[in-house]
């Protein structure tokens, strides 16, 4: 399958798997490479560019083909050391970089004189109008269902998506609520040219979290995720659990008065206990809708091999078969 995000990357199948926290490790980013998507290692998971250098380079010993990098700008106490970890994906070669989070504006220039193709996550048309207007190659257009951040608006992605085709003159992948051939036919069918998948690459063999968290996944239906962290919009789905529920009941009973600080245990640090541990209730992480459509834990070419297939049959055999002859 050819499209403008195949052509843009140098990849095979229209597909890339988002950054994702404690989970993007070279080990996921290889693994979806050589099935022919866009892995992609999240950045900020590496404590320090020099971590993420080892990281690049250790994922470079597992594949020769493309992936990419997340850098996700938040806005913090303790920066980052952004200009470090910018350094160490140019001096790394890499060519892709998936941005989140605040405008990347500034970060821009550096890696595009370097030639490396930045494609930025929005969860509204304005935004993707914003990444296309500073110079980004492409965007990652985030329907209310994703997992993680879904923004304020809550726009679901059969408006989202038809509408950013509306806008948009660079290419962009839908992302939330992605797991399957239908996916990918419905979001090209809406004006995408690929997709972006985070959730169901947790549900893989090769996924470097632990056993549970992928069980847990396949275990979950469509009405088992939550949004917290609504009153402070820094809104977050995450897959419910007793931490989950705690927070919630903390949200309610101090209503607007709520401050971070009052969930700090239900949110801070958490990911390590989850992913590395399988503590599955030791607090709220990111989680899509599209739990309810996850069945199996396949490899990751499996997975890809069976989207790809199946896409062909749906837009060759049931789509064609409606037209009338």
């Amino acid at each position: 399958m050819k499209t403008r995000i195949t052509e843009l990357f140098g990849i095979e199948h229209p597909i890339i798997q988002g950054g994702m926290h404690f989970v993007g490790f070279a080990e996921m980013a290889a693994a979806v490479s050589n099935a022919g998507g866009l892995g992609i290692i999240t950045g900020l998971t590496q404590r320090t560019p020099d971590d993420l250098a080892k990281e690049i380079a250790r994922c470079k010993e597992m594949t020769d083909k493309p992936f990419g990098v997340n850098l996700t700008f938040l806005p913090s106490v303790n920066q980052p050391d952004y200009p470090g970890y910018v350094k160490a994906i140019l001096d790394s070669g890499v060519k892709a970089v998936e941005t989140a989070g605040n405008n990347p504006a500034k970060w821009l220039p550096p890696l595009q004189e370097a030639g490396v193709k930045v494609i930025h996550k929005c969860t509204s048309v304005r935004h993707s109008l914003k990444a296309e207007s500073i110079g980004c190659d492409a965007v990652s257009v985030d329907g209310f269902e994703c997992g993680g951040h879904p923004g304020e608006d809550d726009v679901p992605n059969m408006i989202l998506l038809p509408r950013a085709a509306e806008e948009l003159k660079i290419p962009f992948v839908a992302s939330g609520g992605m797991a399957d051939a239908r996916s990918l036919v419905a979001a090209l069918a809406m004006g995408a040219e690929g997709m972006n998948m985070g959730t169901r690459f947790i549900a893989t063999k090769e996924a470097p979290v632990h056993e549970n968290v992928k069980l847990a996944i396949v275990a979950a239906s469509e009405l088992d995720t939550r949004l917290v962290m609504r009153p402070l919009r820094n809104t977050e789905r995450v897959l419910t659990n007793a931490a989950v529920e705690r927070l919630l009941q903390k949200e309610k009973e101090l209503g607007p008065n709520i401050k971070f600080e009052d969930i700090i245990e239900e949110v801070a640090g958490v990911y390590p206990r989850i992913m590395m541990d399988g503590e599955m209730e030791a607090g709220a992480w990111s989680c899509g809708m599209v739990a309810g459509l996850i069945h199996d834990i396949p490899t990751c070419k499996e997975l890809i091999d069976r989207i790809m297939s199946e896409a062909e049959q749906i837009i060759r055999g049931r789509l064609e078969g409606f037209l009338a002859a």
